[in-house]
Parts: structure tokens; sequence; C-alpha cells
């Protein structure tokens, strides 16, 4: 015991000149820094930061904010380029036309969403892979000729919908005055950052037409049973408790799942 307490006691009278050299360095800090004079740092503390007037430090420091900052928008324009958007619009409208806000929850949703936006890109992703993807990993394409000839399949299949959709002038939306203003416009003088909002601004569209055809069935139940409600003089009874069942109902006699999941993958072809 007597050599654990003299341990004890050697670690104690250690720690005392650690301690108080530490208390002094911070109350001269304090001091310095209350008199309006920087406190001067420590040279362990001086080589381990960086030297900001070193341009390659500085050019690390951009490179990596570049590349933070698009893989933070990288997500959001893959899905801006495929049906996604078109999806996930009418699966939104159908949930609250059922009045069912919670249900299917979010993660559903969003996974359907994302299982038939596979399934329908499947060919335009396949088509990337073998013009660019392919190439480039071999090493017989430079990342140029790559970038442009990845572009190619995701431009024909935007192109496709907005003729399809009938949605053109959405393209002079996003077009300067002097591409806009020529006589024979064609697709190829389109450029892609011009064409990826356009094709955006389409698929709202067609998602809202569509989501205006699922709604009204709807629409039409909650009046009629409101209207019964009222001619019942059963004015406390809110329609909602007594026309979700009903809408219930008509959606799985009629299978409406497969209806709206069939006719949204058919609407891209």
């Amino acid at each position: 015991m007597d050599a654990g307490l003299s341990a004890r006691s050697s670690r104690r009278g250690l720690a005392w000149p650690v301690s108080a050299g530490l208390a002094v360095v911070a109350i001269a800090c304090v001091a310095a820094s209350a008199q309006g004079v920087p406190a001067p740092l420590p040279d362990n503390v001086v080589k381990a930061l960086p030297d900001v007037q070193d341009p390659g430090t500085a050019g690390s420091v951009v490179r990596w904010l570049v590349i933070i900052t698009v893989l933070a928008v990288a997500p959001a324009v893959a899905v801006m380029v495929t049906c996604f958007t078109r999806i996930i619009v009418v699966l939104g409208l159908l949930r609250q036309a059922l009045a069912t806000p919670q249900l299917p929850p979010n993660q559903i949703l969003f996974g359907l969403a994302l299982l038939m936006t596979l399934v329908v890109m499947a060919p335009t992703y396949t088509a990337v892979h073998r013009q660019a993807v392919a190439p480039y990993l071999s090493g017989t394409m430079a990342g140029a000729e790559a970038w442009q000839a990845g572009q190619q399949p995701l431009r024909a299949f935007m192109i496709h919908q907005i003729a399809a959709a009938g949605n053109e002038q959405d393209v002079y939306l996003f077009l300067d005055k002097n591409q806009a203003a020529k006589a024979e416009l064609t697709w190829s003088d389109v450029p892609t950052l011009s064409l990826i909002p356009a094709f955006a601004v389409s698929e709202l569209k067609v998602a809202f037409l569509i989501g205006f055809r699922v709604y009204l069935p709807f629409v039409v139940i909650d009046m009629l049973v409101a209207s019964m409600l009222i001619s019942m003089s059963m004015l406390m009874v809110p329609p909602v408790l007594v026309s979700l069942p009903l809408k219930l109902l008509m959606f799985v006699l009629a299978d409406g799942w497969h209806l709206v999941v069939g006719t949204l993958m058919t609407s891209f072809q």
C-alpha cells in the first residue's frame, strides 16, 4: 500500500507542474487579448496549421469544395433527367385524393417510384453504359468523348417525352434570345442545360394532367356523400368519415394500384 501511495503522490507531483503551466498560458492569453495584443501560439500549433498563402493548399481546398457541391447536387440532377418526377407527383396526388395523407408512407411511395424509374429507364441506362461507360472504363474513349456520348441517350429520352406531350414551347423558356430567334431551330441546337429544365416543366404538366384524372372520381364521391349527409340533416357528421371507406372500397374493387401504375408505365412509351 505504501508503494501505491508513493506512486500516486509522484504522479500528483508531476501533474501539478503541468496544470500550473497550462493555467499560466491561459492567463497570459486572456491578458493579451484583453490588452488588444494577439497572444502568440505555440510552435507545434503553428507548424500544424496549413499555409493559406500557399497556392497549392488554396487550390486543393477549392477542389474539395467543388467535389462536395457536385456530390450534393448530382442526385437532384439525376432525378430531373428521368421519369421519377412524373411518377412521384402522380402517386402523391393519388394519396391526397384518397384522403390518407400518411398512407402509404413516404418511404413506400419513394421506393415504388424509384423501382418504376429503374424499369422505365433501363433501356436508356443500357445505352449509356454501352456507348459511354464501357468504352471509358476500357480506355478506348477519353473523358470528354464519353461525356458527350453518354448524353445522347438521355437527350433522346427527354426529347421524345417533350415531343410526345406537345410541350415544345417549354424549350424556348430556357434559351437565350439569339437561339430562340432562329427561324429553323432543331433539337441539336438546344444545349443540355436548357433541355433539362424544359423536360422538368413538361413532366410536371403531364403529371398534373394525370393526377387530375385520378383525382376526379374521388371528388365525385366526396360531393355525393356530402349531399347525402346534408339531405339527411346529418350536418355534424364529417363527410370524410363516410367517404373514406367508400373511396377505399371503390379503389380496391377497381384494382386501382394496377391501373395507376400501368398507366404511368405506359405513358413513357
